[in-house]
């Protein structure tokens, strides 16, 4: 799956409306967030913003654990997971953090997001 369709999917499991995928010049890349008129407003990226990552977490109610060693090399996961109400989880993404926590938890938390949302859809 590409970032884009990861960030498509995520966008759509917290309700984000009148979305446009951006990758700009300097490499950044997001979901514009519009209003009713198409005027851009904000540049929406749990991929690349720790902030909006969180935001992301917090709005499913995702649980966040990052497993230790924090060696660059390491093999150790971030998992991003939720239960549904009978409290069985409903997905654990692990990702190998390859020396840069932070960006393995923001993608651990937009792949999460995203599953949630293939998950409504079937």
């Amino acid at each position: 799956m590409t970032d884009r369709e990861l960030l498509e999917l995520a966008a759509k499991a917290i309700g984000l409306r009148h979305i446009q995928y951006t990758n700009d010049y300097d490499g950044s890349m997001g979901l514009m967030q519009c209003d009713e008129h198409g005027r851009h407003t904000y540049t929406w990226s749990p991929l690349l913003d720790d902030g909006d990552a969180l935001r992301l977490a917090v709005k499913l109610g995702m649980t966040i654990s990052l497993i230790p060693p924090y060696e660059k090399d390491s093999y150790c996961s971030v998992v991003a997971d939720w239960s549904d109400e009978t409290g069985y989880p409903r997905t654990s993404i692990r990702i190998k953090h390859g020396g840069d926590p932070l960006a393995a938890t923001r993608r651990a938390i937009t792949r999460a997001a995203a599953e949630l949302a293939k998950q409504e859809k079937s």
